[in-house]
């Protein structure tokens, strides 16, 4: 079984027993997470479509931990000018643990 849930404006797959990582939610390791805005499930064939959510249906999983992505570098320059900027960002994401769907 698996679900297509809106997280922070951004649409995922999930299923349970399984990790993903999403934008950094709020909350310590271990704590519950609960997911409402559930768009879509596939159990085995039966599939259910929100308009746009599901009643009824809620996505819960336990914070696993909080990691950083890959740094990304943005440089920027004019020729002939002398004019350099490098800057560099990490994203932070949340690892989550799906427990159930339904």
């Amino acid at each position: 079984m698996y679900a297509i849930v809106e997280i922070a404006g951004v649409q995922t797959k999930v299923e349970s027993g399984k990790f993903f990582y999403t934008n950094k939610l709020s909350g310590n390791e271990g704590d519950a997470v609960e997911f409402a805005n559930v768009l879509f499930t596939d159990d085995n064939g039966t599939l259910s479509v929100g308009a746009p959510f599901l009643d009824n249906i809620k996505v819960t999983g336990t914070i696993q931990g909080h990691a950083k992505g890959d740094k990304v570098i943005i440089f920027k320059k004019k020729r002939r000018k002398g004019y350099k900027k490098k800057n560099g960002h990490r994203q932070q994401y949340t690892k989550v643990l799906i427990n159930t769907i339904g």
